[in-house]
């Protein structure tokens, strides 16, 4: 079976950049399967940069051959690139608290197939009979408990698992730890986070309360790169759903722990679909 091969690709904007890419790969027999573009022009207040995903069959031609040849091509546009094949699992660690929904529904969807994913270590800062009420076969599962006078350690501890365990993406399912500044820069644009999003917001303890004593109409979820600024990183999926004043707060609870599992469950498929390019503070992303 042949295998089919990512490109992504952001750089300044300018003409012929699409030609330029597309015969780049015919003059070397590759077949595109797939190819999406966007131009951030900067007259409509954008970064006037370009960004291109395409999928093809290198038809014989090595990878290694296909990086040596691109990275000479690359230069002469400036751009940010990579190369990668569609198929391969990509190596997740996941990080839970007490809530383990998102944690669940990723390892459900994980094993129908459903995500490309391997996941190679889960973190929680609680024990595991606190932190986990599901089946995570041989998944290994590390505890790192955090203190505020721990958290140097305890983050030193976590991004030795990361290298340790070659993981690529970080994903934070409901994990409920503020990372540092050193730490946010350090996993930057590997690091997924999910947390509910209203409007208006809700801040602190207990947000599905508070909404319901607002009287809220819409409750959501946003998934997004884990940045310095809490909350505000690059978003990369949300989702909604209307309630109505009949919903107690244990019904937004419900609904609300749904929207979480899908909207995060869809922001990593479209990380490891190589779907997702980082546009300055926001994200490009080539839905499929």
């Amino acid at each position: 079976m042949a295998e089919t091969v990512i490109l992504t690709l952001g750089c300044p904007d300018r003409p012929g950049i699409t030609a330029r890419v597309t015969a780049f790969l015919f003059e070397r027999g590759c077949n595109i399967l797939e190819a999406q573009q966007f131009n951030d022009r900067g007259d409509n207040g954008g970064s006037d940069r370009f960004f291109m995903r395409v999928a093809f069959d290198p038809d014989g031609q090595s990878r290694e051959q296909l990086r040596t040849e691109f990275t000479a091509f690359a230069e002469e546009f400036d751009m940010r690139w990579k190369l990668s094949l569609q198929d391969r699992p990509r190596r997740v660690l996941i990080m839970v608290s007490k809530a383990d929904h998102c944690l669940v529904d990723l390892l459900y969807r994980w094993r129908t197939g459903e995500l490309n994913i391997d996941p190679v270590a889960i973190v929680s800062n609680h024990p595991r009979d606190k932190a986990i009420r599901t089946d995570i076969g041989e998944i290994p599962f590390h505890h790192v408990p955090v203190t505020p006078e721990t958290k140097p350690e305890a983050e030193a501890e976590l991004r030795r698992i990361a290298e340790q365990s070659q993981a690529e993406l970080i994903v934070l399912a409901r994990y409920m730890q503020i990372f540092s500044d050193d730490q946010s820069a350090h996993f930057a644009g590997r690091c997924i986070n999910i947390h509910h999003s209203f409007l208006p917001g809700f801040k602190g303890a207990r947000p599905y309360h508070q909404a319901h004593e607002r009287g809220v109409k819409i409750i959501g979820a946003t998934a997004h790169f884990v940045t310095a600024d809490l909350d505000e990183g690059p978003i990369i999926h949300q989702d909604v759903e209307r309630i109505s004043h009949a919903d107690s707060p244990g019904d937004l609870v419900r609904k609300g722990r749904d929207i979480e599992r899908r909207v995060l469950a869809e922001a990593v498929r479209l990380f490891v679909e190589e779907r997702v390019l980082l546009n300055g503070g926001r994200t490009v992303v080539f839905r499929g």
